[in-house]
């Protein structure tokens, strides 16, 4: 598909493409301001949701990196206005060990809406929706 671009789309959309890769430390906070914020809202993975600083985010794609052996960001849409961005994204992911009842090579996928608010034309703040397919082995 393609998304008709504006800079913070570009930005958001290389931004997916570095975490499909499972970009980390340097790499991955390229994208982001030094003040930035991520907060994952309550799913099924993450009961409680969490927020994350970005010494916080890299370090959850340093744990991403062991406990996937593959995942892909497809965005599906997008839209922006001003500094926003609004991303819907298919997201797959293989399990790299058993998780929980899930076997190693389980495919995982949810439907995320993502938005994100730029600021000097990094990302200031990342709020997550994730909507998970049900968890259960195949």
């Amino acid at each position: 598909m393609s998304l008709q671009q504006h800079p913070n789309i570009d930005t958001a959309v290389r931004y997916h493409q570095a975490v499909s890769d499972f970009a980390t430390g340097e790499e991955l906070a390229a994208f982001f301001h030094p003040d930035a914020s991520h907060h994952e809202l309550p799913n099924a993975l993450f009961p409680d949701g969490n927020i994350r600083d970005l010494a916080g985010l890299c370090a959850a794609a340093e744990a991403g990196r062991t406990g996937l052996s593959a995942q892909s960001f497809e965005v599906v849409n997008a839209l922006a206005v001003g500094d926003q961005v609004a991303l819907e994204v298919l997201w797959t992911g293989t399990t790299a060990a058993p998780m929980g009842d899930l076997p190693a090579g389980h495919t995982l996928r949810a439907h995320i809406a993502t938005f994100l608010e730029f600021r000097d034309e990094k990302i200031i703040a990342q709020r997550n929706y994730d909507c998970y397919d049900r968890l259960t082995p195949s």
